[in-house]
């Protein structure tokens, strides 16, 4: 991406190559890949650089636009500061009532806790409806349930207590974010949260 800066002012913005007029002068497209960057620069073409320094992962945070600026004889966009999610349900206000968006302390959207752990039950579920014949079976045809099965299903809800009571007691966003974030030890990717156990083949 590039920009074309005037008396020290962005004035436009080039996502891919193309002819541009400035003065009296047409410029063809490919002078974005033939020309030095000096010579780019002299008639105020410049590369954007980005600084993604306050880029932040967009499933826990809402990150602002990107803003250009020209400083330096760099044009630079970047991001400005990353508003996290809210981890808990935000609730319809006395105000929101009298403007009539909602009932004051009603649910007016749900927040990060109940969403992930919504995707949590929907796993269990998954996992479990894989050994649900063996249920079914022993219901209808009183076959016994092998003790690996039942050892596995009794360990996916364990473990769904401990991963949701964690959610649960997030203090705030950045702490879910590390409950969820993978690191690698000695070879090995693991989580503070944990992984829902799945059977083996």
């Amino acid at each position: 991406m590039y920009a074309l800066v005037e008396n020290n002012t962005i004035t436009k913005y080039f996502n891919s190559p193309k002819g541009f007029t400035l003065g009296d002068l047409q410029y063809p497209s490919d002078l974005f890949m033939k020309w030095s960057v000096e010579e780019k620069e002299a008639i105020g073409i410049y590369e954007v650089v980005f600084d993604n320094s306050n880029f932040k992962d967009e499933t826990w945070y809402i990150n602002t636009n990107q803003t250009f600026a020209f400083a330096n004889n760099t044009v630079t966009a970047s991001y400005g500061t990353a508003i996290p999610k809210a981890h808990a349900d935000t609730l319809f206000t006395a105000q929101d009532e009298i403007d009539e968006l909602g009932t004051e302390g009603e649910i007016a959207t749900r927040g990060l806790k109940y969403n992930l752990i919504r995707d949590l039950k929907q796993q269990v579920a998954n996992e479990l409806a894989i050994t649900d014949w063996y249920i079914t079976r022993n219901t209808e045809k009183s076959t016994a349930i092998p003790s690996a099965i039942s050892t596995h299903r009794d360990s996916v809800r364990t473990t769904q207590a401990s991963i949701e009571a964690q959610i649960t007691g997030a203090a705030d966003t950045a702490a879910l974010e590390t409950l969820h974030t993978y690191t690698t030890t000695d070879g090995v990717q693991s989580r503070p949260l944990g992984e829902l156990p799945v059977l083996e083949s």
